[in-house]
């Protein structure tokens, strides 16, 4: 078995390592394989988390050792090795190439483009498993990132540089609310990236088609680790997403990285971990399945000024089993994030759509971020819609005999049911938010049936902008509703129910 150092006349191939003219690298040889894993010796000076070559260009990543054996994730797939090839160790750790020539594009795990646009040319590379800043290089949040979910920005509001986990059973809408953070980003100068991670191809098609058709995808890099790609490369998909947010993130921009789902990263682990003989604990999971997600969400961070300011927000996915939030995938990522908005299969069935649990859905820091005129509209909206819920409960056992404070909450509850109901991919402004709620509190949709309700929130932002541009640009700049422009707003809502009321 070889288990020295080669030397050979050959040009090197680009980034390795050459001595005086020379290509150095530690050869060794396959011992054993076992589906996606490779087992070698002689190559003494392996590390965790170095690659290695094999016959052909594919690569392999080093996952642990036993005894002087070599414990090798294979990162292609369908590549025909046998007991006795030659396996090649330069010493580098893993890395790929970044850059903005990304945007735009979609690439599988291994940076390589997959979209059939040709190749990216970039000059510039990053490790994949990067230290996530330290807290010195971090300042406390304080903007508000826009979801464009009604129901998100006005009660569970998130902060850029925040871990906010999207969490419940499969088909509750959660790849539909990361979907709409991606399209409300258009004219904000975020940088978002999608990881598709262990689902079938066809649904990252779906999303490819719908980020083209509206005009994302150019700020959009999408990550393919679908289920049709090797399971190394499932398992690197997640850090390849965090990598490429990182790079922009460093240059000073806002990055939003969407895993959609770490469920299954969790099951492709366990899935190699097993293969390795590792010890199984917990639901099969090893022991390290914590440290894996932990390192992967601490890289998620709002940067100070002298590190150019830039931030990078993350929506991790987790699917649960019939709602049970205590299995150990989901606890695991509920305690490392920073707040979570779960998703109920009771309220999809029911037509509340973004199926969004109030009572249950929390964002621990997001509150600190919201804008001054979305705290001041919105301050009694949750309890209401919560009071609402319970009335209507008891409204069902009892359905006559209802003081008229009770009538009023059930109005208004169904007035605010109304205002949370989102069609799919139909983001809604920040500013468009705030004009929803002023109207509400002023109690001028009391009097408007459903469909009256469905045409102001269709058409009341783009008829106030019209009226008077300066408004919305007044609320965007300053994040606040002064007695100036709430008298100009009243004025503009007045006339807008108006002509409602005279078609």
């Amino acid at each position: 078995m070889g288990n020295g150092k080669t030397k050979t006349e050959k040009p090197a191939p680009k980034n390795t390592g050459m001595v005086a003219g020379y290509d150095v690298r530690e050869v060794g040889r396959i011992h054993s394989t076992r589906e996606f894993l490779v087992t070698a010796v002689g190559l003494p000076s392996c590390i965790n988390g170095q690659i290695v070559e094999f016959k052909g260009g594919h690569l392999g990543l080093v996952m642990g050792f036993k005894g002087e054996q070599v414990q090798i994730l294979v990162l292609s797939l369908r590549v025909d090795l046998r007991i006795g090839d030659e396996v090649y160790n330069r010493g580098q750790l893993l890395e790929f190439p970044v850059g903005d020539a990304f945007l735009g594009r979609v690439v599988n795990s291994l940076c390589e483009p997959v979209d059939g646009l040709g190749p990216i040319e970039s000059n510039k590379k990053a490790f994949i498993f990067a230290d996530a800043p330290g807290v010195m290089d971090r300042v406390p949040v304080d903007q508000a990132i826009a979801t464009g979910t009604f129901a998100l920005d006005v009660v569970i509001p998130i902060a850029k540089g925040q871990r906010q986990l999207l969490i419940g059973d499969r088909l509750t809408g959660k790849t539909t609310v990361a979907l709409d953070a991606i399209l409300s980003q258009k004219d904000n100068d975020t940088v978002c990236v999608y990881c598709s991670n262990g689902k079938p191809y066809s649904s990252l098609t779906t999303v490819i088609d719908l980020l083209r058709d509206r005009g994302a995808l150019p700020y959009t890099i999408v990550v393919d680790s679908t289920s049709s790609t090797s399971v190394g490369q499932q398992y690197l998909g997640p850090y390849t997403a965090c990598m490429l947010g990182e790079y922009f993130m460093y240059q000073g921009k806002d990055v939003i990285v969407v895993f959609d789902d770490l469920t299954k990263h969790a099951w492709t682990y366990r899935q190699i971990s097993l293969l390795l003989e590792r010890a199984p604990g917990r639901e099969a999971y090893p022991g390290d399945i914590f440290y894996i997600h932990s390192q992967l969400m601490e890289r998620a961070a709002y940067l100070k000024p002298e590190l150019k300011g830039g931030s990078m927000t993350f929506f991790p996915i987790i699917e649960t089993l019939q709602g049970d939030l205590t299995s150990f995938i989901p606890n695991n990522i509920v305690s490392m994030t920073d707040g979570q908005i779960l998703f109920s299969t009771a309220l999809f069935y029911k037509g509340i759509k973004p199926a969004i649990d109030f009572g249950l859905s929390v964002s621990r820091i997001g509150n600190k971020a919201q804008w001054p005129a979305m705290r001041k509209l919105s301050k009694d909206f949750r309890l209401e819609y919560l009071q609402y819920q319970e009335l209507l409960q008891i409204t069902r056992l009892r359905a006559t005999g209802l003081s008229e404070d009770a009538q009023a909450r059930l109005k208004k509850g169904e007035l605010i049911t109304q205002l949370i109901g989102q069609d799919r991919y139909c983001p809604v402004p920040l500013a468009g938010q705030i004009i929803y709620l002023f109207a509400l509190n002023l109690g001028m949709l009391d009097t408007l049936s459903n469909s009256g309700i469905k045409r102001f929130k269709k058409e009341i932002f783009q008829f106030v902008r019209d009226k008077n541009p300066g408004l919305i640009e007044a609320i965007l700049s300053t994040h606040k509703l002064n007695e100036d422009n709430e008298e100009q707003l009243g004025g503009i809502l007045l006339e807008f129910f108006e002509l409602l009321v005279e078609e």
